[in-house]
């Protein structure tokens, strides 16, 4: 710790500028009372005493007041210092200008009472501005370290979420099973011996069972996003869509669906977690359809350095008041006799987006269609990304 930071830390920096200001009135009740030259005037005398005592008044309300400004208390030593400094660099330059060859200061006493007096006012200025400055990044690094604190209690607190839903739903995975299993063992060797509600009652436990299955497995895929994720990489989206299409070939013939698409780009991201996207989205789109054959259009456009891209169909749509809902785990807007599903595709949809640093948004209305958009970090490496052409195909 350096001399300065020690003795202003046993009688503090405001301190330092009271007693500066106490100091020169002091002096300048001194200069009143000292004898006069005969050149020196009644008028001149008091002028000088002006100077000197305005220059400690300055200095002593100045501290006094700096508690009622937004300065830290750690920082009143910065102004101390420049006051005092200031004060030096005066004295040395009155000092050198004495000893010079010639005709030195007529005045001394005066010269340095007048002098030092307003470059302690001057340090007193640029020391405040100095504080201002230390205090500003004094609270920007302390907010920085609250933030960085916090993050860290979120990052934790959503590991152990991750942690216990992956725990929590693996472990039902074994029990489910197994109930799963005498079901059907029921169902084999006793099925004939049922009657009609019997029957009714078997199937309504085995369906239960099935979709719990369901809802337990894209738990886990939804806490597995950010701890299972592979690293990001160039990923063709076009390739992915392929796959997706494929795999929902079944899906489309039977719903007799058009899907019609641009050419889509090159993003950089996770290309399994991508394609669960898509063929998420592709398949409400197909299962929540209208009296129409669905239609779907895919698009994409460059913003800065993300791609946003949409999905849009003339399905029933969802009605505004619920579309905050649809991103909520297992939450559903239709009943499982209406719409099959989990509750937890959008929601995943969501999380998979976030994991890419990007937003989901949805337009709806019901009735009219739903469209959805989302963005994805772009390929920086142009000759990676493709151009977007209106390449329409349809399915």
């Amino acid at each position: 710790m350096r001399l300065w930071d020690r003795f202003v830390g046993v009688i503090g920096g405001r301190n330092v500028i009271i007693a500066l200001g106490g100091l020169y009135l002091i002096l300048v009740t001194g200069w009143l009372l000292m004898p006069t030259s005969p050149e020196m005037t009644l008028a001149n005398t008091l002028i000088v005493a002006c100077f000197i005592g305005g220059s400690g008044a300055l200095l002593l309300g100045g501290g006094y007041r700096l508690p009622r400004t937004d300065i830290h208390p750690r920082f009143y030593s910065t102004i101390a210092g420049w006051c005092l400094v200031s004060i030096g660099v005066m004295l040395a330059i009155l000092a050198l200008y004495n000893f010079q060859p010639g005709p030195g200061l007529s005045n001394p006493i005066r010269s340095v009472l007048i002098l030092t007096g307003f470059s302690s006012v001057a340090g007193y200025g640029v020391g405040t501005y100095a504080a201002q400055a230390k205090t500003r990044a004094h609270q920007l690094e302390r907010q920085n370290c609250l933030l960085e604190q916090t993050q860290r209690q979120l990052e934790e607190s959503n590991q152990r979420l991750e942690q216990f839903a992956y725990a929590a739903s693996h472990d039902l995975q074994e029990p489910l099973r197994m109930v799963s299993s005498y079901l059907e063992l029921i169902e084999h060797r006793y099925g004939d011996e049922l009657d009609e509600d019997g029957e009714e009652f078997l199937d309504y436990a085995i369906d239960g069972s099935e979709r719990m299955k369901e809802m337990i497995e894209g738990l886990l895929e939804y806490s597995r996003v950010d701890t299972q994720g592979e690293p990001f990489e160039p990923v063709d989206l076009d390739e992915v869509l392929a796959n997706v299409r494929k795999d929902l070939e079944l899906q489309i013939n039977e719903s007799h669906a058009t899907i019609e698409t641009d050419e889509l780009p090159r993003v950089e991201g996770d290309e399994r977690q991508l394609r669960q996207l898509f063929q998420n989205l592709l398949s409400n789109a197909i299962e929540y359809n209208g009296d129409e054959p669905p239609r779907i259009d895919v698009s994409a456009e460059r913003d800065a350095e993300k791609w946003v891209i949409s999905v849009c169909d003339n399905g029933i749509g969802i009605d505004p008041k619920d579309q905050d809902r649809v991103f909520e785990v297992f939450q559903r807007l239709h009943s499982q006799e209406e719409h099959s599903g989990t509750g937890i595709g959008l929601a995943l949809c969501k999380r998979i987006v976030e994991r890419h640093d990007g937003e989901i948004q949805i337009d709806s209305t019901s009735g009219e269609g739903t469209s959805f958009t989302f963005s994805l970090p772009a390929v920086l490496n142009s000759a990676d990304s493709h151009s977007t052409q209106n390449d329409s195909v349809s399915t």
